[in-house]
Parts: C-alpha cells; structure tokens; sequence
C-alpha cells in the first residue's frame, strides 16, 4: 500500500516537472488591414487596421515561442521578415494581446476591390461552402467559403472549411469578386 502510494507520489512528480519544461503554445489570431511601413532595424511591422487603428507587430524572427497555426493557413502565407511590400492589404497572423503582438505570418489578399460587412449570421451551409448574413441596414449578403478563405475563430485561426457558424453569430466578412459571385477571403466572430 505504501509502496503504490509512493510511485503515485513519485509519478505525479515526474509529470508536474515534464510541465514546468514544456514550452507554452500560443494560438494564433487574425486581422486584416494595409501596411504602413515594416522596419528592419526595429524588426515591427505597422499595419493601418480596417477598424481605423494602427497596429505595431513585432517580427517573429528568432521566437522561441510555440504557436498553433493550421498547417493549411501557414503554407499560403508568407513570413514577416520576407513581405515588405508597403501599401499591400493583408491578412496578419499574430499572437499575444493588444499591447504586446506578434506578427507570425502574412497573407496578401491581392489588389482587390474588397468588400467588407459586419453582420449576423442568417444561413449557414457547410457542405455547399456559403454563409448569409445581414447587416446593421436589413440587407442580406450572401458569400461562398472558398479554398483559399481563412477564418478566426474563438479558438483563433482555422481553414475556413473547417470554420463553423451559426444561426444568430455576429461576424465580419472580408470579401471580393469571383467570377460573378462574393467569395469570402476572411471571416471573423465578433
């Protein structure tokens, strides 16, 4: 009896340690928004955010910090310290909070025009890859999930074919023109 409560002492220990030493994960959160400037010396990135703000982003160049990015949503981006094309509108991957962010990865949305809307989720399908919403106005806007869609999420960035919404979410969609109809390039919960 003494002996078994001994290894349970002495494995709990083991296990408490193992946690002391494994690194922190970050999650991994999204905005859209045009570069401002990017500066080498400084390594920071500044961003003109879509919600009027300029955001500073430090560059993630020699971190050892541990994010979690959907591998999908990493391999279409591009690392802070190779864009540095000024006036881009992107999407920025980032962890931390409002006052202390880190740029991971970038996404340019190409030259657009884009279409932005805040609104509340009225339809949607997942298996025919679309989201309705209406805005403040009444109106309906209804968008395709493409391939190439990122979504943030609660639980921070995902595929936006793995992105799930419901009836009554509020959202915000960043979309464009593609042949004939809106593609969402970006979704966000509010």
């Amino acid at each position: 009896m003494v002996r078994a409560l001994w290894r349970g002492f002495v494995f709990a220990g083991c296990l408490s340690s193992l946690a002391v030493w494994a690194p922190a994960q970050q999650v991994v959160h999204a905005l859209t928004g045009t570069v401002s400037s990017t500066d080498d010396a400084t390594k920071t990135l500044v961003v003109f955010q879509d919600n009027g703000s300029e955001g500073q982003f430090k560059d993630m160049t020699g971190a050892k910090t541990h994010v979690v990015i959907d591998k999908k949503v990493a391999l279409e981006s591009a690392a802070p310290e190779s864009f540095k094309k000024k006036g881009a509108y992107v999407i920025v991957f980032y962890c931390g909070d409002n006052e202390d962010r880190t740029a991971v990865a970038l996404k340019n949305l190409g030259a657009g025009p884009f279409t932005s809307v805040e609104g509340t989720v009225v339809k949607y399908e997942a298996k025919q890859h679309s989201i309705a919403l209406q805005d403040a106005s009444g109106a309906m806007q209804t968008f395709k999930i493409a391939a190439d869609t990122v979504a943030e999420g609660y639980m921070g960035v995902v595929d936006g074919y793995k992105f799930q919404a419901q009836k009554g979410d509020h959202i915000r969609v960043v979309g464009a023109t593609e042949n004939g109809g809106a593609t969402a390039l970006f979704v966000r919960e509010m």
